[in-house]
């Protein structure tokens, strides 16, 4: 290759490898969705007794307009079909049962609250996200109880007229089964008429195929938000950033807005550690209202923000204020001065 040749190709390459840089970053990104209006929430924490009155109106007070109620059904060992569950009866506390639900809704929409009803699964040892069969003909009877226990509270929905219902909740090692999620939700829009999602773990939400069947994106944000007892708010922020990211991701291909289906922390100095433990395993550590409002400010100081995020809901709400600690709910701690003034914002 001569002179001539080399500088013809060396200018070739460059002007290729020109045209690759400026398309990558002129062709535009698809367009995030953006939504009307927000869902304050909280997670309710169905009571043993009925409700006395007065219980929405607190809640009311911190600029709350919306809930989750969540009954439960049973699933006595992750790798077994089984699952129980009943709408009455003296074995399940009253705000889980049918009727509870019923004066729940009741009373709430009379403050301008509303509601998202979103079962959950207790699995005995365990926790949903390994419910996981061992063979084709379990994960064909564990989808067949399953269809019966959320047909059921999908008709009760539709009769109750709850404009949302959560189709499952952190079912991570269910959830790659797009065929048998498909025709469950098929079978569910038969019965029920309002808005669907489902509550994807923070770990899973990436690789959910049927957001695109349902009408929002629900995530389980309990994201870490950093590796220390005593993190700065800066440090908090700049960690939701990469969540951010990998959240419009999902935004962008499915073109559908997202719910955080929960989020929370306990008040303790690892709340942003690992914020999905359990208050009881969390025994030996640390007392922070101090770290539990600063998780809180973080996340209002950016997902809250984002246009694609059309609620959030924090785990979890008492009737009569929570009573132990350490604890999730934000009731009687700075938590809840930091949730009242931006649910009051606007």
């Amino acid at each position: 290759m001569n002179s001539r040749q080399i500088r013809t190709y060396l200018f070739s390459s460059v002007s290729l490898i020109l045209v690759i840089f400026l398309g990558w970053f002129l062709i535009p990104n698809p367009e995030l969705v953006e939504v009307a209006e927000k869902w304050k929430g909280v997670c309710w924490v169905a009571g043993r007794s009925p409700l006395e009155g007065g219980e929405l109106h607190a809640l009311k007070k911190v600029g709350a307009n919306a809930l989750s109620q969540t009954p439960f059904g049973w699933q006595s060992e992750k790798n077994r079909p089984e699952i129980r569950w009943q709408l009455e009866g003296d074995r399940i506390w009253w705000g889980e049962s049918a009727k509870g639900i019923q004066i729940t809704l009741d009373s709430s929409e009379t403050h301008g609250i509303m509601n998202m009803l979103k079962p959950h699964l207790w699995v005995r040892g365990s926790w949903p996200g390994e419910i996981e069969m061992e063979s084709e003909e379990d994960w064909g009877q564990w989808f067949d109880n399953y269809r019966g226990f959320i047909l059921e509270y999908a008709a009760l929905a539709e009769k109750l007229a709850i404009p949302m219902l959560c189709i499952g909740t952190e079912l991570e090692k269910t959830s790659h089964r797009g065929e048998d999620w498909s025709r469950l939700i098929r079978e569910i829009r038969n019965i029920y008429s309002g808005k669907l999602t489902y509550a994807a773990n923070f770990t899973e939400f990436e690789q959910v195929s049927f957001w695109d069947e349902l009408d929002y994106v629900g995530i389980q944000a309990y994201f870490p938000l950093s590796d220390s007892h005593d993190p700065s708010l800066n440090d908090l922020m700049e960690s939701w950033e990469s969540h951010i990211s990998s959240i419009e991701k999902v935004v962008r291909k499915y073109k559908k807005p997202v719910i955080f289906t929960e989020i929370g922390y306990c008040n303790t100095v690892d709340a942003a550690m690992e914020p999905w433990v359990w208050p009881n395993e969390r025994a030996e550590i640390a007392l922070s209202d101090e770290v539990q409002a600063l998780c809180y400010e973080a996340f209002f100081q950016t997902a809250w923000r984002e246009s694609w995020l059309a609620g959030v809901f924090f785990w979890k709400w008492y009737p009569n204020g929570g009573r132990r600690s350490p604890d999730f709910t934000p009731q009687g701690k700075s938590a809840e001065s930091v949730m009242e003034a931006y649910f009051l914002e606007d």
